[in-house]
């Protein structure tokens, strides 16, 4: 009794003392755990981060006049110890992927009086890419069910690890017949790089990266989970509470940091080169038109269904506690926010980018070490394009085609090409080249055999 006394009269002396007071001496810490190694959390972290945006948009008005405010960014390469630490209470803001945010959400509810808020989206592939499983470059496994008996690395409890829970799941491989192992996405990557790992499951950019570099070579893409992935934005729910303001402006902060990837993709992605050290090649394969990601912080109903499947898959594999979704993802913060910016929220909302509709008939890019990037209209013209530039022993630093099956943007030196005729035609999965090989009475060539097709002779 006597402590809620205690506590009934400092609140009663606080509202005695006029609020620029109270502000003048409040010091309010925000920190931020975020992955500067995971490119769908680019708009809530390292752009946010490095452009400033998150102190653009702090409220400086009402309570918060004279506040002053401590804002610091903390850069882990998964999702699972920014939870940890948010626990701890050394963060307040977290952005993660899909299967950390409901392990983030789940542990919170576990205990008795945490919790925390799914407050925003920040970027989505509808078809599931952005997680794929990778081998050794010069690996014979070119399937999932290959990989019966082998030894498979993931950063576990990423969204990865869960991708990889469902890709096995569906193949009906248990978790006993392959060898789980731990590992980051850097140890990860130079094992595949050394061939000392079978093959190594993980999120965006890491396979791009290893398919980028030469060392690794997808066998299987998200996409063929058939299951939304997406990242977003969670907050200590104590901390939402007393300064949902400061969400707000989180969430304005997120928005513009996709308008400004949006509004000029080569600039973002040559300045989040230097913030980042992923190539710019690979992240104009995720920010580009056309690329990976869709940039969007609306929460939709997929994703919420998305979430509560996935959080299906890892009770199956009972590693994680229930999870209230109702309690847990709120759209309130998000819309004040929209409406703050003067933004049609619903409108945001109910936009749905399917790669495979919305980069029909796009280009193919040429990268040019020299003149930039370049747009093709038909494969002739971009393969002989490329002849060109081999003849002239110019450097090309990277060069972009399109899934025939689901539309996502492909390095052309990893594609699968298929020529049928005087037509070509390029593939994610070797499977699938194959089998519209088949049908098409057409071969699987190579990029560099497609490209020969047009050097001149003579």
């Amino acid at each position: 009794m006597t402590t809620n006394y205690t506590l009934k009269s400092v609140l009663l002396g606080a509202a005695l003392v006029p609020m620029a007071s109270m502000a003048s001496a409040e010091k309010i810490t925000i920190a931020v755990g975020h992955q500067s190694m995971c490119t769908d959390t680019y708009t809530a972290g390292i752009v946010v981060k490095e452009l400033g945006l998150l102190e653009k948009y702090l409220p400086t008005d009402g309570k918060y006049a004279d506040a002053e405010y401590d804002v610091s960014w903390a850069d882990y390469s998964s999702g699972g110890p920014i939870t940890n630490q948010m626990l701890a209470n050394k963060l307040n803001f977290g952005v993660m992927g899909d299967y950390p945010l409901i392990v983030n959400g789940a542990k919170f509810q576990e205990t008795e009086s945490l919790r925390t808020l799914y407050v925003a989206g920040t970027g989505y592939n509808l078809k599931g890419s952005g997680n794929a499983i990778v081998v050794p470059v010069d690996s014979d496994i070119y399937s999932i069910d290959q990989l019966e008996g082998k030894a498979v690395s993931t950063p576990v409890g990423s969204a990865a690890w869960g991708m990889l829970l469902k890709a096995m799941q569906d193949n009906e491989i248990p978790t006993g017949d392959y060898v789980l192992k731990n590992q980051s996405p850097a140890v990860g990557a130079a094992n595949i790089a050394a061939g000392k790992i079978d093959a190594h499951s993980d999120f965006c950019p890491w396979s791009e990266i290893m398919e980028f570099r030469g060392t690794g070579r997808k066998i299987y893409d998200g996409s063929e989970t058939g299951v939304p992935y997406l990242h977003g934005v969670v907050v200590r729910e104590d901390f939402a509470v007393e300064y949902p303001e400061v969400v707000e402006a989180f969430i304005k902060a997120v928005w513009e940091a996709g308008e400004w990837i949006r509004e000029d993709p080569m600039q973002a992605v040559t300045l989040m080169e230097g913030w980042t050290g992923v190539e710019k090649e690979v992240l104009y394969l995720y920010f580009s038109e056309g690329g990976h990601l869709t940039l969007e912080p609306s929460i939709k109903q997929e994703w919420v269904d998305a979430l509560k499947f996935n959080h299906g898959v890892l009770v199956k594999e009972k590693a994680i506690p229930p999870l209230d979704f109702d309690a847990w993802i709120t759209e309130d913060y998000l819309k004040a926010a929209y409406a703050d910016l003067g933004v049609d929220y619903e409108a945001d909302k109910a936009v749905m980018v399917d790669p495979a509709v919305a980069n029909k008939g796009l280009p193919m890019e040429i990268w040019h070490s020299r003149d930039g990037v370049s747009s093709f209209g038909t494969m002739p013209e971009f393969l002989k394009a490329m002849a060109e530039i081999r003849a002239t022993a110019a450097l090309v630093n990277a060069t972009y085609v399109y899934d025939v099956e689901t539309g996502l943007k492909l390095f052309g030196k990893t594609a699968f090409w298929v020529k049928s005729g005087e037509e070509y035609a390029t593939f994610l999965r070797k499977g699938e080249a194959e089998t519209y090989a088949s049908e098409t009475g057409g071969t699987l060539v190579s990029f560099d055999e497609a490209i020969a097709d047009f050097i001149a002779e003579g």
